[in-house]
C-alpha cells in the first residue's frame, strides 16, 4: 500500500514538529492534495490510523482538502484553473500549458498540544 509508505513520511515530519515545539500531542493534521499527487485520499485517510498508533499523533485528526490544478500558459502567459484531465488555458484555449499546481502533497497545518511550563503540576 502506496499510502501506507506516504502516512509513515508524513509522521516522520510530524513527530519532528511536535519534538520542535514540546508538543505532548498531536491533535489535527491538515493536507492539501491535489487530483494529480498520484494519491488516494480515501486510502491516505485508512492508512493514517496504523501508521500512527503508538505515536504522539495517535489521536490526531487527520484532515484531507483538495489543491486546484492550475495551468500557466505558454501562449499568452495567463494562469487559470483547469481540470485534471484537460490542462488547457482558460483564457485563450490554448494547449501549450504548465502545470502551476494540482500535483502537490503538503503538509498545510499541523496543530498540537504544548504543555504550559508556568504550571506547576503538584499544585
Amino acid at each position: 500500500m502506496h499510502e501506507l509508505s506516504i502516512c509513515q513520511s508524513l509522521l516522520d515530519q510530524v513527530e519532528g514538529i511536535a519534538r520542535q515545539h514540546g508538543a505532548s500531542r498531536v491533535e489535527r493534521i491538515l493536507l492539501q492534495v491535489g487530483p494529480l499527487a498520484g494519491l488516494e485520499p480515501a486510502l491516505l485517510m485508512s492508512a493514517w490510523p496504523l501508521a500512527a498508533t503508538g505515536t504522539v499523533a495517535e489521536t490526531a485528526k487527520l484532515v484531507i482538502e483538495p489543491a486546484p490544478v492550475r495551468v500557466s500558459c505558454l501562449d499568452c502567459h495567463a494562469e487559470s484553473a483547469a481540470t485534471p484531465n484537460r490542462l488547457l488555458c482558460a483564457s485563450c484555449g490554448g494547449f501549450r500549458t504548465r502545470l502551476i499546481s494540482g500535483d502537490e502533497l503538503l503538509l498545510a497545518r499541523v496543530e498540537l498540544t504544548i504543555p504550559d511550563a508556568t504550571t506547576n503540576p503538584d499544585g
